[in-house]
């Protein structure tokens, strides 16, 4: 075949494809297409709204929806549930997780936060146990594994921190049980955000922390009571944590009603 009569071919699917268009073929798809994308889909699956009807669900209290928010990985974060459980973390409707727990962080157990949270996670590296380059090196894999904060508890040498700041780009949260110059130096070396555990004196090393320093992002335990978690939030509090009941606590409450139940059928 001549080169002339080859180029024809290739070039006929294009002509053809410019007629249409000229044409107005497929001009009805391109505006039903228009059209389809202003609207959001929404899929119902019946037996999943009846599953998750019979699904029980760990709420935050109300009142922590009130506080100002913190902005982390594209979420507003104004609750986390303080809990390293799987089963706890997966039906509670808490913004983030705070996973700190008293042993030296664990890459498996980060994977498996993370992949099962499905919300940010503020992941535990260091503190009076683990420390230094150890410490360094919890954070870089957690960073790795997707974490959206480190850590680090109130007794961390301040160049432990100075090191994290270097190296990670995630925040790293430092727990604060004072507003003194202890909370100060780790600021100053670089932790960007605060997390207050100071007992009942919360309210009040929150708000000390908030009169020094305006801008810095602050989360803070709750206590027991909707008032102590308003009180927190009045006192400057970005953020609240929130200690959910223990998992034998309410697998007792389950005990005890499957047990009634089944008596009811004697």
């Amino acid at each position: 075949m001549a080169q002339g009569a080859t180029s024809a071919v290739a070039r006929a699917p294009l002509l053809l494809y410019w007629a249409f268009q000229k044409e107005g073929v497929g001009a009805a798809p391109k505006a039903a297409r228009a059209r389809s994308t202003a609207v959001t889909k929404v899929i119902k699956r019946e037996h999943a709204e009846r599953a998750r009807a019979h699904e029980s669900v760990l709420s935050v209290p109300e009142v922590m929806r009130t506080a100002p928010g913190i902005a982390i990985q594209g979420r507003k974060i104004r609750s986390l549930v303080f809990s390293t459980d799987l089963a706890v973390i997966c039906h509670c409707d808490a913004d983030a997780v705070l996973a700190v727990y008293p042993f030296t962080c664990q890459p498996a157990i980060t994977q498996a936060l993370v992949a099962a949270s499905q919300r940010p996670v503020f992941n535990g590296v260091g503190g009076s146990i683990t420390q230094g380059e150890r410490c360094v090196e919890a954070a870089l894999h957690s960073e790795m594994s997707g974490v959206a904060a480190v850590v680090v508890n109130t007794s961390i040498p301040v160049e432990s921190i100075s090191a994290l700041v270097e190296k990670v780009a995630v925040p790293v949260c430092v727990t604060a049980c004072a507003a003194d110059d202890v909370v100060r130096r780790q600021i100053a070396a670089g932790a960007s955000i605060v997390n207050v555990a100071a007992g009942s004196r919360t309210p009040q090393v929150v708000e000390a922390l908030r009169r020094e320093y305006p801008d810095l992002p602050i989360i803070a335990t709750g206590g027991p009571t909707d008032d102590a978690i308003r009180a927190t939030i009045a006192a400057g509090a970005d953020a609240v944590s929130w200690t959910p009941p223990a998992i034998a606590d309410l697998e007792r409450e389950v005990m005890e009603k499957a047990r009634r139940l089944a008596a009811e059928l004697l």
